[in-house]
C-alpha cells in the first residue's frame, strides 16, 4: 500500500489562512497535483462506477463549520472529522449510502476550530472523561502525510485532562504518530480481517499483515490499543481463517498488562445500499441474499439485513472464544 497522492484537488482560498491549508497545498504542489481554486467540486465520469473510482482521487481542502458535535454509540460520546471519506474502496462500507454518489474526500484545514469546539464539549460535560471518535465517516491515517492533523489531534488531547480520542484505520502508515507525548490518552484502532476479506472487498487499503505489524508498533509505543473485527463474514474456511488471523496478532501484539479491545461487528447491509453496492461493483463477491438474513432495525431508523439468529450467535461466541484464547487480558467491547 502506498501513500496517497489525489489526482486532483479543489481548494477554498479561506482554508489557506491557516497552517493546515499551507501544509497541504505544499504537499500538492510538491507532487504536481492539478489545483483548482474553487468552492465548487466537479467530479468526471460517465457510470456510476466511474463518479465513484475518481471521487475516491479527489479532494477538496475547504473549512468545518460544525459547531454542535453529534452522538456515538457505542464507539463514543461524541464524534468530529479532520477529514471526510478516505482513498479505500471497501464494497460493504456502510458510508455508500451516506456520501451520495460523489463520495470525493474533503479535508479540513481549521483544525484549531474543531479543537476549540471539542474543548466546550469537554467543558460542558462537568468534569467528567468524555470520549470522541475521529473516524466514523472516514480513516484519517491516509492524510496524514499531507495533512499532519491527526498527530495535531493527539497532542491536543494528550494534553487534555477529560478529553479523550479514538479513532480506527484499515492503513499501516502509522510511524509519524509513534512519537507523540499521548499520554495513554488516545486509543488506537485497527480494523482487521481475513486475507480473503480484505482481498476481495477492502480495495486499496493495506493488508492483514501490514496492518497488524503496525498494530504491533502502536502497541509499544505505550497507546491504548484495540481492534474493530468487521465485517465478520461467513464463506467456506471462515472460522479457520478468522482463527489464522487471531493467532498472527497474538505474535506481534504484546499485552504487557493492558487491556486490548475488541469490536466485533457481522456483516450487515440495507437495501439502498444493495443496489449502491451493485452499481459500483457489479461483479462483486458479496453475498447479500434477503432470502438467507433477517431484517434488525438500526439505530438511524432504517431495516439492515443480518445473519439468522442461530448464524449470528455462532458468529459471536465462536470470535468470543477466540478473544479469550489468544489475548489473556482481551475484552470484547460488543458484538453486533
Amino acid at each position: 500500500m502506498k501513500e496517497f497522492i489525489p489526482e486532483k484537488a479543489f481548494i477554498d482560498s479561506a482554508s489557506l489562512e491557516y497552517e493546515t491549508g499551507k501544509r497541504v497545498l505544499n504537499f500538492l504542489e510538491k507532487y504536481n497535483v492539478p489545483i483548482s481554486f474553487t468552492n465548487r467540486v466537479k467530479i468526471e465520469g460517465d457510470t456510476p462506477i466511474e463518479k465513484y473510482a475518481n471521487s475516491k482521487r479527489t479532494i477538496f481542502l475547504t473549512l468545518s463549520k460544525e459547531k454542535k458535535l453529534r452522538p456515538c454509540s457505542p464507539s463514543a460520546d461524541f464524534q468530529f472529522s479532520l477529514t471526510r471519506s478516505c482513498p479505500g474502496l471497501c464494497e460493504y462500507c456502510y458510508l455508500q449510502t451516506t456520501q451520495g454518489e460523489r463520495p470525493y474526500i474533503r479535508i479540513f484545514a481549521n483544525i484549531e476550530d474543531i479543537f476549540h469546539v471539542i474543548q466546550k464539549h469537554i467543558d460542558d460535560n462537568d468534569e467528567k472523561k468524555t470520549t470522541f471518535e475521529c473516524s466514523s465517516i472516514t480513516d484519517p491515517i491516509p492524510f496524514e502525510a499531507m495533512t499532519g492533523s491527526l498527530k495535531a489531534a493527539i497532542e491536543f488531547f494528550g494534553k487534555n485532562k477529560n478529553g479523550r480520542l479514538r479513532f480506527v484505520t484499515k492503513y499501516h502508515m502509522i510511524d509519524n504518530l509513534l512519537d507523540i507525548p499521548h499520554n495513554g490518552h488516545t486509543t488506537f484502532r485497527f480494523s482487521i480481517n481475513t486475507e480473503k476479506v480484505i482481498r476481495d472487498f477492502e480495495h486499496n487499503t493495506s493488508s492483514m499483515e501490514e496492518r497488524i505489524r503496525a498494530a504491533g508498533k502502536v502497541c509499544d509505543a505505550g497507546y491504548p490499543l484495540g481492534f474493530i473485527v468487521a465485517p465478520i463474514m461467513r464463506y467456506p474456511g471462515w472460522k479457520t481463517e478468522y482463527e489464522e488471523m487471531m493467532y498472527l496478532l497474538s505474535r506481534y501484539v504484546s499485552e504487557k498488562d493492558r487491556v486490548i479491545s475488541f469490536e466485533l461487528i457481522q456483516h450487515r447491509y440495507t437495501e439502498t445500499a444493495k443496489k449502491l453496492i451493485y452499481s459500483r461493483f457489479p461483479k462483486t463477491k458479496l453475498e447479500m441474499n434477503d432470502e438467507k438474513r433477517k431484517l434488525k432495525w438500526g439505530p438511524y431508523g432504517k431495516f439492515k439485513y443480518v445473519y439468522k439468529k442461530e448464524e449470528s450467535e455462532e458468529i459471536k461466541q465462536f470470535m468470543t472464544l477466540l478473544v479469550e484464547k489468544y489475548f489473556q487480558n482481551g475484552k470484547v467491547e460488543y458484538f453486533t
